[in-house]
């Protein structure tokens, strides 16, 4: 019998595809881990990998992996959702969270760490089942967000790319970098996706000051594009249109 499935806009599916086709993301063959963290954007990514699955000119296997931070985490609704639609799915258990407090010094970002531990969590998940590829949810928005951030904040001119191979050889694909954050949350909207938000950082178990630099930096970016309507598709563009000898590069 033909499972469930959600409504996915046309629009979205081509999207997605196009950017499949154009960076070679998914091919015939590969084993992807996603990983799935319950909030719009990687549930939304776990529903259309099942459906490129179902009509793709090509075979491949995925495993949706939450990082089970040692909390107490409640994942029952989302293993429920799971089940319902048959994505295949499995919790990988953890000690982060312990580790956390011994690890973590004062007036230290809490979110990045355990954004660096959950990426190595999904890294061992991936290669203990067998499989070549993770796949990551980051939309357009998270890599311009990134992108400024870098650059006043680091001093560095880096974005996030839509595949790159890690030092342990793992392939990271993002096959939402081009998708605009709004798109993914009118999508889990009309679907009523059991949604446990991407911006619910484990450190708000911690009693310290949350950072603010992204999300001022939304804001910003926000401002700006009130503005300059198309200002993302065109920093999209730019990203694979930039001129290495105009910038102040040494000899």
């Amino acid at each position: 019998m033909k499972s469930e499935a959600i409504d996915i806009s046309k629009k979205l599916l081509r999207r997605v595809g196009k950017t499949n086709a154009e960076f070679n993301l998914i091919g015939d063959g590969d084993k992807v881990v996603l990983g799935l963290s319950g909030g719009k954007d990687s549930l939304m990514l776990a529903h259309l990998l099942k459906r490129t699955q179902r009509h793709a000119p090509f075979k491949f296997e995925f495993m949706a992996v939450t990082v089970d931070y040692g909390m107490g985490e409640d994942f029952s609704e989302l293993i429920a959702h799971t089940d319902k639609y048959e994505i295949p799915h499995q919790i990988y258990k953890t000690d982060i969270y312990e580790i956390a407090k011994d690890k973590i010094r004062q007036n230290s970002s809490y979110c990045s760490f355990f954004s660096r531990m959950r990426r190595g969590a999904l890294y061992s998940a991936t290669q203990k089942l067998g499989f070549n590829k993770l796949a990551l949810g980051h939309h357009l928005d998270d890599a311009v967000e990134s992108f400024f951030m870098n650059m006043m904040y680091n001093s560095t001119m880096r974005s996030l790319a839509p595949k790159y191979t890690a030092e342990n050889g793992l392939e990271i694909i993002r096959p939402l970098i081009q998708v605009r954050e709004r798109q993914l949350t009118d999508g889990a909207l009309k679907a009523e996706l059991p949604l446990i938000g991407d911006d619910a950082c484990p450190s708000m178990r911690f009693d310290v000051k949350m950072p603010h630099a992204r999300f001022e930096m939304k804001e910003m970016l926000r401002d700006m594009e009130t503005k300059h309507p198309i200002m993302f598709q065109s920093i999209g563009r730019a990203f694979q249109n930039f001129h290495l000898d105009s910038f102040f590069l040494k000899d």
